[in-house]
């Protein structure tokens, strides 16, 4: 399987669509769409935790792209909380959303940064998500 992250707005590294590609391990041929979810159990208004992430790719030919990765967080207090987009990448339509708003996707290039490192430490080296893929 292979995942195109070159000649992207922002700087997704090999490292994560290797990641990417070993925990879909074999996706059948017929997918044409998988969405991924990343969450830690645990995760709460009250206590905190690791944000929930999805990642989306859509097949375009022999490769899959990336539309968007979305990073969840609760915002409010107690029973107030609410789950909401934190950061959105939106490849597919270009654009960076976080909560001061909507930009051009160029504008996440830094945070796009440093939020994949620390992604990809959370998921690989500190095991904080439970990892569900859906196939369309």
């Amino acid at each position: 399987m292979d995942i195109n992250y070159k000649d992207l707005a922002l700087p997704v590294s090999k490292r994560l669509t290797a990641a990417l590609t070993e925990e879909l391990g074999d996706t059948s041929v017929s997918t044409s769409a998988i969405t991924l979810n990343f969450r830690d159990p645990s995760y709460s208004a009250e206590t905190g935790g690791f944000h929930p992430v999805e990642i989306r790719l859509e097949r375009k030919g022999d490769a899959f792209d990336i539309i968007y990765i979305t990073d969840f967080a609760y915002i409010g207090i107690g029973p107030f909380a609410e789950l909401v987009k934190e950061l959105d990448f939106d490849f597919q339509g270009g654009v960076f959303q976080n909560l001061h708003g909507i930009f051009p996707i160029e504008t996440g290039y830094d945070i796009y940064r440093i939020w994949e490192g620390n992604f990809l430490h959370y998921w690989r080296e500190l095991s904080a998500f439970q990892v569900s893929v859906s196939e369309e």
